[in-house]
């Protein structure tokens, strides 16, 4: 068993990285070595007792794990259905579960002796968490955000720079996380020897997905044991938000093998599926090769990449996980999506109900178990990952319910 979860062994991908048909490792020859060293050092430092002992020392006295798992009564009640449990990932440092994988990369990095650290960021939490580990380890952090982002995610863009990140504006295409992406990525290719690329979510070339959902396992192995310690079973669904998908890889991860447990990603319907208009992959999207990786993406018949949106900037990607779309292809998870307005609308609801603000993206996943929860009965039990805090979103929220036009919130399967 690995220091980071339960699937070592029995969940890597093959030997190039593929999960079934997704995945492998797509990257330019300056970087074949660079990825190659580093798979070599995780896979080393994943049997190191010692980087294990490290890691969970400083999730616990640093990140405040184990994060809880509170039972939203209130908003159960309302709803007249199944019981909802909210793994509560907006309470770790930083607000968000981001800071698990950064703080794993982080001293991954220092143990392969590279302290200049390189990320890209949508939401700002994933930059605020890796601006936060550098500055906890010494480390110099180089943060690429689209420039769009940066207007709507104004106090993390602060919060990195009070941390001591530079942060780089991206204005190119979409000036969304894809483009910070292909930032990020250059520089590393013009500093391999002293950089470290710190990626974000369960994207890129191998060893990044498996890399990422191991060091975010750690919510899926808590929410298994609060669920059986508080309810006396495991849940009937598991729900989280998906942009590229690293906090619903990392509940999923404990339930994998539990086949009667239905594990559900909540995508991004933005303004409705039309292109351009929206970033959920397996309702408008196709199998294609983006940043790194095979997976699903959002793309022309030319296999252009095309626009996305959302009201979330994390959820603003034209890309999944490979492992997501594995788990699709073989029938072991179902991904579904909602709008702009009924992610709005479940904001909102979490608020009034149950006193907590969610992130946007973590108010898709709130919204769909609004509406799974009245279709079940009052015994099952649903657990949703609360995956960030919604101070970011306040004055984005506050806009954007100022504005005219949004319409009553809507979802499909």
């Amino acid at each position: 068993m690995t220091d980071f979860g339960p699937s070592f062994g029995l969940r890597d991908p093959d030997a190039r990285g593929y999960y079934g048909e997704f995945g492998g490792r797509f990257v330019p020859e300056t970087l074949v070595a660079p990825v190659e060293e580093l798979e070599r050092a995780y896979l080393e430092a994943r049997r190191d007792p010692e980087f294990g002992r490290e890691l969970r020392r400083l999730l616990r006295d640093y990140v405040g794990r184990a994060t809880p798992l509170y039972e939203a009564r209130r908003l159960s009640s309302s709803l007249g259905g199944a019981r909802i449990f909210l793994k509560r990932e907006d309470l770790a440092h930083t607000g968000a579960h981001k800071i698990n994988n950064a703080l794993g990369q982080a001293l991954l990095a220092r143990r392969m002796d590279k302290h200049r650290i390189i990320a890209e960021t949508g939401a700002g939490q994933h930059g605020v968490a890796t601006a936060t580990v550098c500055a906890l380890l010494g480390l110099e952090c180089h943060v690429y955000m689209g420039s769009e982002d940066m207007e709507r995610q104004s106090l993390n863009v602060f919060r990195m720079q009070l941390l001591g990140a530079t942060v780089i504006a991206v204005d190119s295409g979409s000036r969304t996380l894809k483009d910070a992406i292909n930032e990020a990525m250059r520089d590393w290719v013009t500093n391999v020897a002293d950089s470290y690329y710190l990626l974000g979510s369960v994207l890129g070339p191998h060893p990044y997905p498996l890399m990422v959902r191991e060091f975010q396992s750690v919510i899926g192995q808590e929410a298994r044991a609060q669920i059986l310690e508080s309810a006396g079973r495991l849940p009937d669904a598991v729900v989280a938000c998906i942009g590229g998908g690293s906090n619903a890889m990392g509940i999923f991860d404990a339930f994998v093998a539990d086949r009667a447990v239905r594990l559900i990603g909540v995508e991004a319907g933005g303004r409705g599926i039309r292109k351009g208009e929206h970033a959920a992959r397996f309702a408008g999207g196709a199998p294609g090769v983006l940043q790194g990786t095979r997976s699903f993406v959002l793309q022309d018949e030319d296999g252009n990449i095309e626009l996305t949106h959302s009201i979330s900037a994390g959820l603003d990607y034209a890309a999944i996980g490979p492992e997501h779309a594995s788990l699709q292809a073989a029938g072991r998870a179902e991904y579904t999506w909602v709008d702009d307005a009924a992610a709005l609308e479940a904001f909102g609801r979490l608020a009034r109900e149950e006193g907590i603000l969610p992130a946007l993206e973590s108010a898709h996943a709130v919204a769909h178990a609004c509406t799974l929860a009245p279709q079940l009965g009052r015994e099952a039990i649903l657990v949703v990952n609360l995956s960030g805090r919604g101070d970011k979103d306040v004055i984005s929220v506050r806009k954007i319910m100022e504005a005219p036009g949004l319409r009553s919130g809507q979802a499909g399967q």
